[in-house]
Order: C-alpha cells, then sequence, then structure tokens
C-alpha cells in the first residue's frame, strides 16, 4: 500500500507543477524525495518513474548551472 500512497502523492505534486511553474523547483525536488522513498522501501520504480526521474535530475543539473 505504501506504493500506492507513494505514487498518488507523486501525482498529485504534478499536477501543482502544472498549476504552479514558479514553485517548479522545490517540487522537483520533492517529487525526487517521493521517488527516493519509494527505493528506500525496497520497491521497485515503474519505467514511467524511473524516465520522471531521470528528466527531473536533468533539469534540476541545468537550473543548478545557470546560477
Amino acid at each position: 500500500m505504501a506504493f500506492d500512497r507513494i505514487k498518488s502523492e507523486i501525482s498529485m505534486l504534478l499536477s501543482e507543477m502544472q498549476n504552479q511553474p514558479e514553485d517548479s523547483w522545490e517540487l522537483h525536488e520533492m517529487i525526487l524525495e517521493k521517488l527516493n522513498e519509494l527505493k528506500a522501501l525496497g520497491l521497485p520504480l515503474p519505467q514511467d518513474l524511473v524516465e520522471l526521474e531521470e528528466k527531473l535530475n536533468k533539469e534540476l543539473m541545468a537550473s543548478r548551472g545557470k546560477k
């Protein structure tokens, strides 16, 4: 059940990201935390979440490089 809860939380954060793009950096961090929570529980990440994690990591690295 933890998997479903965390996946639901990720979905809500993605919705917030679309509705509040000005807070996207903070929301990226929160989503990555949720993905790490799944990993810590020893749960496998579905391919779509693996791709999301890769995309978010690239975006975060790019935004940090610009600062």
